[in-house]
């Protein structure tokens, strides 16, 4: 599996209801099949098996009543995926709801960030 990636700044999980969570994972779930158009390669970007991107994806068709991700059998010509209108309300709206956090917390964010103390090891 791929080492996570640091960075400051936040991580949004929503609940939507008290059992239905919207986050950056499932949110980058969905881009990656927009953008590989394939559930695979979007589980290997993110360093997540097949097994466990389709689990994610059925277990939100479930929560929205919907299928978010429409595909095509493989076979002889190969499959395919893409996300349904759905799918993709709902990575717009996710985006959209942490871009604006993001813009709210940014001064207490920076003034957090300047009471910090760095340590650094010097050899």
């Amino acid at each position: 599996m791929k080492p996570k990636k640091v960075r400051t700044g936040l991580r949004l999980r929503i609940y939507v209801k008290p059992d239905v969570l919207l986050g950056p994972g499932r949110a980058d779930l969905l881009e990656g099949i927009r953008d590989t158009g394939s559930i695979a390669a979007a589980g290997r970007r993110m360093g997540m098996s097949y097994k466990r991107a389709w689990s994610l994806i059925e277990t939100m068709n479930a929560e929205f009543g919907a299928d978010v991700v429409s595909g095509a059998k493989g076979g002889a010509h190969g499959g395919g995926s893409t996300l349904t209108p759905l799918g993709e309300e709902i990575v717009g709206r996710y985006r959209s709801m942490e871009q604006a956090t993001e813009k709210a917390i940014r001064a207490d964010l920076k003034a957090l960030s300047s009471k910090l103390s760095v340590i650094s090891k010097k050899k």
